[in-house]
């Protein structure tokens, strides 16, 4: 029975990241994710409590995965932002997700917002320590900016896409992009070491 309902789960989680991640949550219909899931839309309801229960879930579960599979700054932190590079080209569902969680909370407070308050914090820490300087806000902030840089050509493809223009027939565009951003994150490493 408790391998029925993970597996359950798990369907829904599924099904609500597409729908979710396409549509945000007021465009996210719930009878359209059971289907996808092939369930009973009650079993949404059942293990998520509401639409907006169940996508406070599938972002949690699509963080987690990102955590899983790219960790802290390691040692090489360009080599790091390559990864959250890589992961959000391949999966930029998460992206999605993240924007439509902006524009419908704002700044309000997000469903179990301490737990990935915590997650940020171990990630700064381990920053700090890789930069050789205390955790604190300029640390938080080149942080932020190192997310940014390999977040933000995946999540506005179409923005990426208008400003290389005509030089994207000259080299493989997601290479010199992949490139640029690490270049740049080494850059901004190198600066928050001398400061």
């Amino acid at each position: 029975m408790a391998r029925d309902t993970a597996a359950t789960r798990q369907k829904l989680l599924a099904a609500a990241r597409q729908e979710f991640a396409a549509l945000g949550v007021a465009g996210a219909r719930v009878d359209r994710i059971a289907e996808l899931a092939g369930v009973n839309k009650e079993r949404v309801y059942g293990h998520f409590g509401s639409k907006e229960g169940l996508f406070a879930a599938t972002v949690s579960a699509a963080m987690d995965e990102l955590t899983d599979e790219v960790g802290k700054p390691g040692d090489d932190i360009a080599a790091w932002v390559g990864s959250v590079y890589d992961f959000h080209r391949e999966r930029p569902e998460l992206l999605r997700l993240l924007l439509w969680e902006a524009l419908s909370r704002g700044e309000g407070e997000l469903p179990g917002e301490s737990r990935r308050a915590e997650g940020y914090a171990l990630k700064v820490d381990a920053l700090a320590d890789r930069l050789g300087v205390e955790p604190g806000p300029r640390t938080a902030v080149v942080l932020l900016s190192l997310i940014g840089l390999a977040a933000w050509p995946n999540a506005v493809p179409q923005l990426t896409r208008l400003i290389l223009g005509s030089h994207q027939e000259a080299a493989d565009s997601d290479d010199v992009v992949r490139g640029a951003v690490m270049e740049l994150a080494t850059g901004l490493v190198n600066s928050a070491r001398e400061t």
